[in-house]
């Protein structure tokens, strides 16, 4: 994904940021734009199970059968450590956005 221009909208600014720390989410673009979501509807204030629920929406379209979709709190605490990077992610892209200081 190349540097947001002047004709780039405001999502458009959020995805970046994201590949910017996950360059792998360029190659998922259904997946990047859930966690876009996620840095305009909650920023600061998204949490690992938030960042779950959009991996599990996602993953259930190619693997419903995948053994993690399941409510955030039934995981293995292993597994949900997985979603914090996800999750300082979005929030330092809310932060740059200027998201949530309001």
């Amino acid at each position: 994904m190349t540097a947001p221009d002047h004709t780039t909208t405001y999502v458009d600014h959020a995805r970046h940021l994201l590949t910017q720390r996950h360059p792998d989410l360029a190659d998922e673009p259904v997946l990047l734009d859930h966690y876009a979501l996620l840095v305009h509807a909650k920023a600061g204030a998204t949490t690992p199970g938030d960042v779950h629920d959009a991996w599990s929406l996602w993953r259930s379209r190619s693997r419903p059968d995948h053994r993690s979709i399941i409510p955030f709190n039934q995981l293995a605490h292993d597994v949900q450590r997985l979603d914090q990077p996800y999750v300082d992610a979005i929030r330092a892209a809310a932060a740059a956005l200027g998201i949530g200081r309001r």
